[in-house]
């Protein structure tokens, strides 16, 4: 059995999941499962960045001790996986001393080494939206232009890691495709950031100014690891580094790291530089996805537009939501929700589409009283599995849906040049094609949509397997009714 290890980002858990991040979440998940229906073994790995300042500034404004308010919100973001479907094999804490913290510090050791960690003053812009100090040129009119808000002036001793050393090696390993970043959009971003040249970055901080939170640096009390340091190794730890070497060494490199594009220098750049100096194998590949905005506006608390996935889901259902930003937002651009959209393309596909192919199909079989058997000169409208595992392979999400729906749409054409409810009618003697030949192909079609489907809504898959792959199909409820 080949192995398929992918991850998800880590996500800080100072706030709570909105439908931005289930984006992520239903990709990653769309991959697993592929990747088991080809008879691979997988793990799908998460977990929460707990180690961040504004983790600990949330907790204050909350009057909540540092460590509950850790737990209480993990279990949310972890609990957020399975109430949205998807199974995460392995949700790893960055709090965690016994099954984190080892690894962590066996691999600062490592670069420590390898002469790529040292230790200087430094006084520079830092955002602690995206825990990370600021350059002047990145700033747009003094703010920092992911999060809108000036950065703090913070001067302090600490660590830092050699990137600079590694510029020439990840140019390399990237336009050779050693280091595959995926979709050539963002790759070319990783490039051209690299290109402008690499500097030296902090991979530490005080104790004091991270208030006790964060793994211990080895040999020095004052210090604790900086969050890219630290989180970005959950992806090792929480596969055995530093605890359990067999697992380890079974899971590692990951297969696939499934982020999102806020955080690709930090995926693609330090991340590879940082094993690249500790000596251990890197990724194989990463794939970037855009943002979700609802109205041409970045979800944001402080505008009030963020969407609750879960209230959504319980009126809308979860397989509806994975439908839609699937099918909506290519893999190399970003995708805008709307309530109004959403509707639209539900009733369009779902319950027009899907929903009332397999609803007619299951009526008109059980009023022909049509039974399962071998269908004579029985072939598929479009032969197409070459095509969609290309696709799903080069993670173009939309274009295998568009695909399927493609065949949805000829089975319809199929039973409405057929004309099966007319055949009823008409005596035995005088068909051409007996009616179960035609009923056969139809429903064989749909057994493959269903297949083709079970990665993308695994439960419709489910259903609709349920119902034609027994020998008498009676007609059922819709999986799609129309919503207004």
């Amino acid at each position: 059995m080949n192995k398929f290890y992918i991850t998800t980002a880590i996500p800080y858990v100072n706030g709570k999941p909105h439908i931005g991040h289930t984006l992520e979440y239903f990709q990653a998940d769309v991959i697993r499962r592929y990747h088991q229906i080809l008879g691979d073994e997988t793990l799908l790995l998460s977990g929460a960045d707990e180690n961040a300042l504004k983790n600990v500034q949330a907790a204050q404004k909350e009057g909540i001790p540092i460590k509950q308010f850790l737990d209480d919100n993990s279990k949310l973001w972890q609990n957020a996986y399975e109430k949205l479907g998807v199974h995460l094999d392995v949700f790893q804490r960055s709090s965690d001393q016994q099954k984190h913290w080892p690894g962590v510090q066996k691999f600062w050791n490592l670069c420590v080494k390898n002469g790529d960690i040292y230790k200087k003053s430094y006084a520079g812009l830092y955002c602690v939206g995206c825990e990370g100090f600021k350059l002047e040129k990145e700033l747009i009119n003094g703010l920092c232009p992911t999060h809108q808000k000036a950065p703090e002036k913070i001067s302090e001793e600490n660590y830092f890691f050699k990137l600079s050393n590694y510029q020439d090696k990840l140019t390399e390993l990237i336009e050779s495709g050693k280091l595959k970043i995926t979709p050539s959009n963002k790759r070319e971003e990783a490039l051209s950031f690299i290109k402008q040249g690499l500097e030296d970055f902090s991979v530490s901080r005080s104790k004091q100014r991270a208030q006790g939170v964060g793994v211990p640096v080895p040999g020095d009390a004052n210090q604790v690891m900086y969050v890219w340091f630290d989180a970005l190794n959950i992806y090792m730890t929480g596969v055995g580094y530093g605890w359990d070497e067999e697992k380890w060494q079974k899971w590692w490199p990951a297969d696939l790291h499934v982020i999102g594009k806020d955080i690709n220098r930090f995926h693609t750049v330090y991340w590879p530089a940082m094993l690249l100096s500790a000596g251990l194998p890197l990724p194989k590949e990463i794939l970037i996805h855009g943002f979700v905005y609802t109205k041409g506006e970045k979800m944001s608390k402080s505008i009030g537009n963020v969407i609750d996935p879960f209230e959504f889901t319980k009126e809308y259902g979860v397989e509806a939501l994975r439908y839609f930003l699937l099918s909506q937002i290519p893999i190399d651009a970003d995708g805008d929700f709307t309530l109004e959209r959403f509707k639209e393309v539900y009733n369009a596909d779902l319950a027009n589409g899907l929903g009332n192919l397999i609803s007619r199909m299951a009526k008109l079989c059980e009023t022909a009283n049509f039974r399962q058997s071998p269908a004579e000169n029985n072939h598929h409208v479009i032969n197409d599995f070459d095509k969609y595992k290309k696709l799903l392979s080069e993670y173009r999400f939309n274009e295998t849906l568009n695909l399927i729906w493609g065949k949805i749409t000829k089975v319809d054409q199929y039973i409405n040049e057929e004309k099966p409810w007319e055949l009823l009618k008409t005596p035995a003697g005088n068909l051409k094609r007996p009616i179960n030949i035609i009923l056969g192909h139809a429903v064989d079609e749909i057994e493959e949509i269903a297949e083709l489907l079970e990665p993308f809504l695994p439960e419709t898959s489910a259903k609709i397997k349920a119902q034609f792959t027994k020998t008498e199909i009676k007609s059922f409820a819709s999986l799609f009714p129309r919503i207004t």
